[in-house]
């Protein structure tokens, strides 16, 4: 303001300086009371006037039009995503460990190959047990024969119950060795666990095997595939069994539909949150165990929202998110004007709007930085 004063100050000086000649005609022809030419000046100056205020006008208070896009609102069916990543997995993923240490002497199965589940995958030499098991049978059938004589004459109320005790006490005690027997030398035997594939083997046959970290084989199964990650606690009322899932492999560039099929009942202190399971379709055999998964689970939706796009919707220096609604239109021109909103939630780019717009409303859609309230508009 100081500036303007001064310079306000120096232009009257100047033009006081400059026109002191203009300034003197004047008054000496008002004291020699010359009404004509008096007249003259009052009519030139109110032309200049009216040259200047034209002027103004033109530049000040003349509305500028602007070219637009817009669209018209519509209600449509919104849905709000919760954008998670989780990690491929299945149950049937394991490394097959040998029950039984010894030299594997066969190996019936390689890399690739698709197995069933109790196939025999190969065997591991079981150190004479086989012939053992083979006495203890033929002591078996021994002993039963005796069993059975003994209790033919015991029925018959011939010899002592000792000796019928003793019989039956030694057939049922080799029984139960036979028994015990089968068990160790089904170790020896290895076999699928479930159908799956030999993704990689990791011995020999002629090699001494023996339980431990690096196991014989990796058996996989990618019919029973599914996605783990964990969600933070205040979505646990928003998520059920069955809720429908998209999730994007990066690494395959697909969407699969998947469902919730399980829900953690533990929350981790850490990081407040628990897991979740999303059982995904396998049809093409293109999912794999630790390939990173997007995931996004609706957890919001509203069948007659109106949304609009979210880079339409600005805010003010009150903190009023606003837009620009089209008035006045006829298919080609209109107004614009500055509508205040109350928007909900966003989504793919797009966001609820819950009050201050109404269906059909036409809305601009692009070019909203460049317009003003009560600007004209071409579209």
């Amino acid at each position: 303001m100081r500036k303007i004063f001064i310079l306000s100050v120096l232009t009257l000086a100047l033009y006081s300086c400059g026109n002191k000649e203009k300034s003197q005609t004047i008054d000496s022809l008002i004291e020699s009371k010359n009404t004509k030419a008096l007249v003259e000046k009052k009519a030139a100056l109110q032309l200049e006037i009216a040259k200047i205020e034209e002027a103004l006008a033109k530049l000040d208070t003349k509305k500028e039009e602007a070219l637009v896009s817009v669209i018209t609102v519509k209600d449509t069916l919104f849905n709000h995503y919760l954008d998670i990543q989780g990690s491929v997995d299945t149950k049937e993923n394991i490394i097959i460990q040998p029950e039984f240490s010894g030299t594997l002497t066969s190996l019936t199965v390689k890399s690739g190959q698709k197995v069933a589940k109790g196939q025999i995958l190969g065997r591991i030499d079981d150190a004479g047990m086989s012939q053992q098991l083979a006495q203890i049978q033929t002591q078996y059938e021994l002993a039963k024969t005796t069993f059975e004589r003994q209790k033919n004459l015991w029925d018959q109320k011939i010899g002592s119950e000792i000796q019928y005790l003793q019989a039956q006490t030694q057939m049922t005690s080799l029984q139960k060795s036979i028994g015990q027997m089968k068990a160790q030398l089904s170790k020896t035997i290895i076999r699928a666990p479930f159908s799956g594939t030999i993704d990689e083997l990791f011995v020999e046959k002629g090699q001494v095997v023996a339980p431990g970290p690096q196991g014989l084989m990796r058996i996989v199964n990618l019919g029973n595939m599914f996605v783990s990650t964990s969600v933070p606690e205040t979505y646990i009322g928003k998520l059920k069994i069955g809720t429908e899932v998209d999730v994007y492999l990066t690494s395959l560039g697909k969407t699969y539909k998947g469902k919730v099929r399980q829900i953690g009942n533990f929350i981790n202190p850490n990081n407040r949150s628990f897991g979740i399971e999303v059982s995904i379709p396998n049809p093409e055999n293109l999912l794999r165990p630790n390939q990173v998964a997007k995931l996004k689970i609706i957890d919001y939706a509203n069948k007659d929202a109106t949304v609009v796009p979210t880079n339409v919707i600005q805010e003010d220096g009150k903190g009023n998110q606003y837009l620009y609604v089209v008035e006045g239109s006829n298919g080609k021109t209109g107004v614009a004007k500055k509508t205040i909103v109350t928007v909900g939630k966003s989504s793919d780019n797009v966001t609820e709007i819950i009050t201050g717009l109404s269906e059909e409303d036409v809305i601009v859609s692009e070019g909203v930085n460049a317009i003003s309230d009560g600007m004209k508009l071409n579209f």
